[in-house]
């Protein structure tokens, strides 16, 4: 059995022995369109440390929004199509990757045929009814890749298979950066609901009030009606932040991709969120192998650059194999003799002559794919530098700013409540004591807005820095 396996044997031996010359030139990345530096990293614990090593769990401290990232990342669609385009990447690797290698098939199989007699020129022999067995290995069309085109075309595939992948490690950092925004969004849509709702009972006292010294004689009529607009203006912004606040919770609800469990731990206000708003932001380069979307931008790139190799690899000759070893007998019990075996050894070279210009117009098409693979590698570096120096500037601003909004809070509830005195004293009209609680309202509900941009900006921060793929 050994001798007609010995030319298949020999085939492969030959097809895998051939070094590949491969056309694909080496990729030089070009250099990163950012500065060295950040402009507000100014101290050395910021350039020795980096937000990304940051796991989430240590970064969003509310073991509420702990639960409800914990929830997305096993129930979120757009998570799991991700995860499902990795695994269709990889499954197209293998398959690109399988052609580099040759097919070998065995078979077997059973011919019977029966012959007529020619009773004209031999009325003796009957008709026969024959049998022909056989067993067999092959090759067939096996392209030994003497210039590289096949390889060009695995390395391709491999590389898409890892920006698939970065582009579902992306995608997590997306959503948990996005299930903390519409937490706090939901947060804040509720705290302005709950302002709103103690504002328009202060506002239905402060008509009662109205009323009651109308009833008096000790105001006028116009005490009242401008109450009665300052409440209905009240009822109808609590309806707006009512809308609001249901809309928040089904953006939060669409994001975890099932309904939030009842026992859930209770939520903490905004003003006592434990979320990490100082953030290390390291150096501009560690965002090259920190993001995983620059990765994926770099791995389009290299597959791009492999895509070159293949179309240059066309324009030279083909060498395909086809090869198959067996026995082949009338009789099944000497199909395995020694004399019954067969062999065949087919090897074929293609050269391309005329393709109206295909080849030339394909190796066109990989050359500017290139290009734009290079312009969307440096679009991703250039937005991912403007992300993290525009979560770098609102780091610097946002407290003082809070601080500051505190402080015209403060202020406004003093005039408020001196109004109000002075009002029931008769001292000052209705006028200024609306003025001041309009102020006071406005002044809480800016303070609530900038608490919320500070977690957003932290959140934004630490998504452009490459955080959120770790838990802990």
């Amino acid at each position: 059995m050994r001798l007609p396996l010995l030319p298949l044997s020999l085939s492969v031996a030959l097809a895998l022995s051939v070094s590949a010359c491969s056309l694909t030139q080496p990729l030089r990345k070009p250099e990163p369109p950012v500065p060295a530096r950040y402009a507000a990293t100014a101290d050395a614990a910021d350039l020795s440390a980096n937000a990304a090593d940051l796991g989430w769990r240590a970064m969003f401290g509310d073991r509420r929004l702990q639960s409800l990232i914990e929830l997305a990342l096993r129930n979120n669609r757009d998570l799991r199509l991700a995860a499902l385009n990795v695994e269709a990447a990889e499954a197209q690797y293998g398959i690109q990757r399988a052609a580099r290698l040759p097919s070998v098939d065995a078979g077997a199989g059973l011919t019977r045929q029966r012959t007529p007699a020619n009773r004209e020129t031999d009325p003796i022999t009957p008709a026969a009814v024959q049998n022909q067995y056989g067993v067999n290995l092959g090759v067939s069309a096996f392209e030994i890749d003497l210039f590289g085109r096949v390889r060009s075309l695995s390395d391709a595939a491999f590389a898409r298979y890892l920006a698939t992948d970065h582009g579902r490690r992306a995608a997590q950092i997306a959503l948990v950066g996005a299930v903390a925004d519409a937490y706090f969004a939901e947060r804040l849509a509720r705290e302005q609901l709950a302002l709103a709702e103690r504002t328009q009972a202060d506002w239905r006292q402060s008509l009662a009030l109205a009323r009651r010294l109308k009833d008096a004689q000790q105001a006028g009529g116009l005490d009242v009606a401008q109450a009665e607009g300052q409440v209905a203006s009240a009822d109808a912004d609590l309806e707006a932040r009512a809308r609001a606040a249901d809309q928040a919770r089904n953006a939060l609800r669409l994001l975890l991709g099932a309904e939030p469990p009842e026992d859930l731990p209770e939520p903490l206000p905004l003003d006592r969120q434990p979320v990490v708003t100082r953030l290390a932001a390291g150096l501009p380069s560690e965002l090259l192998f920190r993001r995983p979307d620059i990765l994926q931008a770099e791995q389009q790139l290299e597959a791009a650059n492999a895509d070159i190799g293949a179309a240059r690899a066309a324009f030279f000759p083909r060498l395909s194999l086809s090869t198959s070893a067996g026995f082949l007998s009338p009789g099944l019990r000497n199909l395995f003799d020694g004399g019954q075996h067969v062999w065949s050894f087919a090897p074929q070279i293609n050269i391309p002559l005329f393709q109206g210009g295909r080849l030339r117009a394909e190796l066109r098409l990989a050359e500017v794919r290139k290009s734009s693979a290079v312009a969307e590698y440096e679009r991703a570096i250039q937005i991912a530098f403007r992300e993290v120096a525009d979560g770098l500037a609102g780091r610097e601003t946002f407290s003082r700013q809070i601080d500051a909004q505190a402080r015209a809070v403060a202020s406004a509830e003093r005039r408020a409540e001196l109004s109000g005195l002075r009002y029931r004293a008769g001292v000052d009209g209705r006028l200024e004591l609306l003025d001041a609680q309009r102020q006071l309202y406005a002044a809480q509900q800016a303070l609530l807005d900038l608490r919320r941009g500070q977690l957003s900006n932290a959140i934004a921060l630490y998504k452009a820095l490459g955080g959120g793929l770790t838990e802990t």
